[in-house]
């Protein structure tokens, strides 16, 4: 059976995760960590995509990605994984698959959606367990969005840009939207939505993306 084409409209940001296999750890030690946002890095300056979030979990990651061309988001996947399964296995003397098939990602109408895609990536490691702030995990970008650091890989999106008129406000309103967690619709709808490869937003949005990429896009509401 044919695999089914990703859903990709350049503009749009997309929230991508990719898991060890057989949910296995990826990641083993804190240099493995470093490694992965330095190909990360290097992919994005490859492939000229804009990141806006992630979290690396200790077997799965979590990335917020706006691609400039049909495929970019592919290719910076592509890339990154190659990169990173030479290291592992040179660094573990291990062979075989590290991931679990392919990636899967959800196209985010940004105007609604975006920024709980946002708490939702950063907030797995308080999910976990892991932690019981999301400032108290050090492999996300939540320092960076509260002002706590500066991340060099971090592309700020246009909607949290328009938090505040400088990165002082947007920290302290950016905080203010943790102090509730994501309520169950909204996780279930976010999960879904990657799951099943489908749109995350509005008819309106829906219809619009339906027209740039030439192919039917459901969205969770359409798909029940």
């Amino acid at each position: 059976m044919a695999r089914r084409r990703r859903l990709d409209v350049p503009g749009y940001p997309q929230h991508v995760i990719q898991r060890g296999n057989n949910r296995n750890a990826c990641f083993f030690e804190d240099r493995d960590y470093r490694a992965y946002l330095e190909f990360l890095g290097l992919a994005i300056a490859k492939t000229g995509c804009r990141l806006h979030a992630y979290v690396l979990m200790t077997n799965h990651v979590h990335l917020l990605l706006t691609g400039q061309h049909v495929g970019a988001i592919s290719g910076l996947m592509q890339s990154l994984g190659r990169r990173y399964v030479r290291f592992i296995n040179r660094q573990y003397r291990r062979t075989g698959s590290l991931w679990d098939g392919r990636f899967k990602s959800s196209l985010i109408a940004s105007d609604r959606y975006l920024l709980a895609c946002y708490r939702y990536v950063e907030m797995n490691p308080v999910r976990a367990g892991l932690v019981r702030d999301p400032g108290d995990y050090p492999w996300s970008s939540f320092r960076h969005h509260v002002n706590k650091r500066r991340d060099l890989l971090i592309d700020d999106h246009e909607l949290f840009r328009a938090l505040g008129p400088n990165r002082e406000m947007r920290a302290e309103r950016y905080r203010k939207l943790f102090r509730e967690p994501l309520e169950e619709p909204s996780l279930q709808r976010i999960r879904r939505s990657i799951d099943g490869g489908r749109v995350l937003g509005s008819e309106r949005f829906g219809r619009r993306a339906r027209a740039a990429s030439g192919r039917r896009l459901v969205s969770p509401k359409e798909s029940g």
